[in-house]
This record gives C-alpha cells, structure tokens and sequence, in this order.
C-alpha cells in the first residue's frame, strides 16, 4: 500500500499546517498526527477502524502503532 498523498489535504483546505504525517497501512490515508491542531489521522481511525499506522517523511522513524492495542511494532 502506498501513500494517497505527501500532505494531510483536510489542513490544506483548512489553511492549517501540521508538525508531523501518518499514513494508514490499510487504506494509505495521510493525515497529520495526534500533536497537530486537527488530529486527522486520529478521526480518520475512528471513522473506520484502520488499525494499523507509521510516520511519513520522519528520518529515522521506523515504527508502525497499532491504534487498537495501544502498541508500538517494529517496522512491518
């Protein structure tokens, strides 16, 4: 799966700018992280329950969260 974009779209139709991405391994949503204003990869969790997420464009940051079980995996 592959990221559907390099940016989070909701904070640029918004005019908004975020400190990180993540990106959804089930469905390759991008949106911007728990520490941005709009959390849109949080809201995108709770729409469908992708469980599954790694940072985008982080040197260095290789980890993947599984939002169910509260868990930091290694790297897929």
């Amino acid at each position: 799966m592959q990221p559907q974009s390099q940016v989070c779209r909701e904070c640029l139709e918004l005019g908004d700018t975020w400190p990180a991405l993540r990106w959804c391994l089930t469905c390759g949503y991008v949106g911007c992280c728990d520490k941005a204003k709009n959390r849109h990869a949080a809201g995108h969790f709770e729409a469908t329950g992708h469980p599954l997420w790694r940072p985008l464009h982080e040197r260095g940051m290789d980890w993947v969260w599984c939002r169910v079980d509260q868990v930091l995996l290694d790297s897929l």
